[in-house]
C-alpha cells in the first residue's frame, strides 16, 4: 500500500508539469484581425493561413485612377484532421468555405506611389459567416 502512495506522490507533480507545458507551449492564435502572411488565425471557426498576395492592383491612395483595383490572396484552410485545403479570396467578395462564407474585409497598409510594399508589410482582416 505504501508503494501506491509513493508512486502517486511521484507521478502527480510530473503530470502537472507536463500538462502545464502542453497548455503554454505556444502563443494563442490570433482572431481574424491583423493577420500577416504565413500566420495562422481562427476566423469565427475555420483555421486559416494567408500564404501569398497574388494580386494587389489597388489604386494608390496618393494617385487618381480610373479603376479602384483589387487584392487577391492565396489562402490555406487547415481542417480539423490537419489537411490543408488551398483557396483564394478577393477583397470584399465572399468565398464559399466549409458551411459558410469567408470574406477578406480589409488589407493594410494602403498602397502608395512612393512606397513599395514587401510581403511582410501586409496585414489582413477576415470574417466568416457560418451556415449552421
Amino acid at each position: 500500500m505504501q508503494n501506491v502512495f509513493r508512486l502517486a506522490a511521484l507521478a502527480l507533480p510530473s503530470a502537472l508539469l507536463l500538462s502545464a507545458c502542453a497548455t503554454t507551449a505556444g502563443a494563442p492564435l490570433p482572431d481574424g484581425h491583423d493577420v500577416a502572411l504565413g500566420q495562422r488565425a481562427y476566423v469565427d471557426g475555420p483555421l486559416v493561413q494567408p500564404v501569398e498576395v497574388v494580386e494587389d492592383s489597388r489604386c494608390p491612395m496618393n494617385a487618381r485612377c480610373v479603376w479602384a483595383g483589387r487584392v487577391r490572396v492565396k489562402m490555406l484552410w487547415i481542417r480539423g484532421n490537419g489537411e490543408k485545403q488551398p483557396f483564394e479570396v478577393t477583397l470584399g467578395e465572399p468565398t464559399h468555405l466549409a458551411d459558410g462564407r469567408f470574406t477578406l474585409e480589409s488589407v493594410r497598409p494602403e498602397k502608395r506611389t512612393d512606397v513599395t510594399l514587401s510581403p511582410g508589410d501586409y496585414r489582413f482582416s477576415f470574417r466568416f459567416a457560418g451556415g449552421l
